[in-house]
């Protein structure tokens, strides 16, 4: 799956892009978590590329199923993929041997067109799956606000929201809209068939646990509590779902209660051990619990698979739901992908125009986020 990682002779030496990332496709969720950024830690990230002169500009995107550091190299390093190759694995302490084969690379329009498949949900887990188009829309807007993007990003991800836009507008990928967390539902529904009349428990208050929530409400289920840190959080998205705000410190108790559980606490690794879902299983005389974790770091202690009666799944579980999804929508790809080829074309033509003017001084002082030509989201 790797990208050749050198860069092409069309390449103007100014606007060298490179890509290094691993996502579902090459990395189990095991090394997934491991090298997941925060929101703050993809921030730090990116100031430390530029500050070791590894690279100009740069953009971290940390979702679920990846994390992909973008940015345009530095003009006096010679193999900018190898530099930021390294410092992923020494920013998360992690051997480089454990990465083998794990690890893709792209240079040039190969990067900038891994990007933009990315905006259009076309290397998703779920074709066409909703939430990326948001995700990478916060990833550029923090990084922008941060002062670590530049004019070439700029281009680049306003160009990746553009073809996101596009593709959803303008193809049946988003038509039947499937998301990790409609997925995680519809699993429930598997094991208890009809939701009414069954409890559920979210952990969690953020953009993912909201979709759960509606999901859950839409199907009928019979009670429904969120459980977050932030008990602020928890009440705000509680009202919105008719369901009950409980503070973090009671999880413990109210966990016996729930027949179904979604877990999706962002950087909290985990917070369900294996004794606590034992203890809950003993409480309810045995009776199965269904769990979805959701969480990348993983919020449910893995070892927790083992225990009788308890259904425990995580992103990487949802290969049954992904295949009837990718039927439904593949139809549709030939469009997307033309759409992607005519935005990258797009790019690769304002790249060329930089590298015959060499001009790239003015055109820093003269374009920014606002000004790329492409549309703004």
């Amino acid at each position: 799956m790797a990208a050749p990682s050198n860069a092409k002779a069309s390449d103007a030496p100014r606007v060298r892009i490179a890509l290094v990332g691993c996502n579902h496709r090459t990395a189990p969720v095991e090394l997934r978590e491991r090298l997941a950024f925060t929101t703050q830690q993809a921030l730090d990230a990116a100031s430390e590329l530029r500050r070791q002169g590894i690279l100009e500009e740069a953009v971290i995107l940390s979702t679920c199923n990846r994390s992909e550091l973008y940015g345009v190299a530095a003009e006096a390093l010679p193999t900018p993929a190898d530099a930021m190759e390294e410092f992923l694995t020494s920013f998360h302490r992690i051997p480089r041997s454990q990465l083998d084969g794990r690890i893709y690379r792209s240079t040039g329009a190969d990067a900038v067109r891994h990007l933009f498949r990315v905006a259009a949900g076309l290397d998703s887990m779920l074709l066409g799956e909703a939430e990326i188009l948001g995700q990478l829309r916060t990833a550029y807007g923090q990084a922008l606000a941060q002062g670590v993007t530049g004019p070439i990003l700029n281009r680049v991800f306003q160009g990746a929201l553009e073809v996101g836009k596009r593709v959803r507008s303008e193809t049946e990928i988003g038509a039947r809209p499937m998301s990790v967390a409609l997925a995680g539902v519809k699993l429930a529904e598997r094991i208890f068939g009809n939701l009414k009349g069954h409890a559920a428990m979210i952990l969690g208050a953020g953009e993912v646990a909201g979709q759960v929530a509606q999901q859950l409400r839409y199907r009928g289920i019979g009670s429904l509590r969120i459980v977050n840190r932030s008990y602020d959080h928890a009440a705000e998205l509680a009202g919105r779902m008719e369901g009950e705000a409980v503070a973090w410190e009671s999880l413990e108790t109210i966990t016996p209660e729930a027949d179904v559980i979604v877990t999706s606490v962002g950087g909290a690794g985990v917070v369900l051990t294996r004794q606590a879902l034992d203890s809950a299983i003993t409480a309810r005389g045995g009776r199965p619990i269904f769990v979805v974790d959701l969480g990348v770091p993983r919020n449910v202690a893995p070892e927790s698979a083992g225990l009788y009666n308890l259904y425990l799944y995580n992103v990487d579980d949802l290969g049954e739901i992904v295949e009837q999804n990718k039927k439904a929508r593949e139809a549709e790809i030939p469009r997307a992908e033309s759409i992607v080829a005519a935005h990258v074309a797009k790019f690769e033509a304002w790249r060329g125009r930089l590298g015959a003017a060499e001009t790239m001084p003015h055109v820093v002082g003269h374009r920014d986020a606002g000004e790329s030509g492409e549309d703004q989201d």
